[in-house]
């Protein structure tokens, strides 16, 4: 079996969760240093829009390598893939279903010149805030072990590296 779809895969894996480690646990602290409250978060906030449609794409590609790996015999993928569906589950969760809900509340506090931490929706932005990023926090050690658990080098088969041609022991 060629080596390209195995590379695809950690290619598309390490780019995904590079940058959800990069955007939330570097690049988005960073921004609430250095700027304002309302700055800061509107920057993250555009950042994660990128970030979760990073994952969107990276997800459902990775997700069909994995099946069609798995269906030429690379069996070390079918435990990955659940790996997968649960990332792609707390994307799906705690940027499609809950931003929704904190963006309106965020634009409701402004248009009456407050921030969001400041307003009548502070409360319930607040717990949709704690359980997106409990759901960001869960995507992101999925994530890790993810990494932690793709297949070395060479043209895996039930997680092993190839032995004899070529493949150094």
């Amino acid at each position: 079996m060629s080596l390209a779809p195995h590379r695809f895969f950690r290619l598309l894996i390490v780019v995904w969760v590079g940058s959800l480690i990069t955007i939330g646990y570097a690049a988005a602290p960073t921004l609430f240093l250095m700027l304002d409250r309302i700055d800061a978060g509107a920057v993250a906030g555009r950042l994660f829009r990128i970030e979760a449609f990073v994952g969107i794409f990276c997800g459902v590609l990775s997700l069909a390598l994995g099946n069609l790996l798995v269906r030429r015999g690379a069996t070390g993928y079918r435990p990955l893939r659940w790996l997968l569906v649960g990332m792609l589950a707390c994307v799906l969760v705690g940027y499609f279903a809950l931003e929704p809900f904190m963006d309106a509340w965020r634009t409701a506090a402004l248009a009456t010149g407050v921030d969001v931490g400041h307003s009548a929706y502070a409360a319930r932005f607040g717990t949709l805030h704690g359980i997106s990023s409990l759901f960001y926090l869960v995507e992101s050690l999925l994530g890790l072990t993810l990494v932690w658990k793709l297949p070395g080098g060479g043209s895996p088969v039930d997680g092993a590296e190839r032995v004899g041609k070529g493949a150094a022991c």
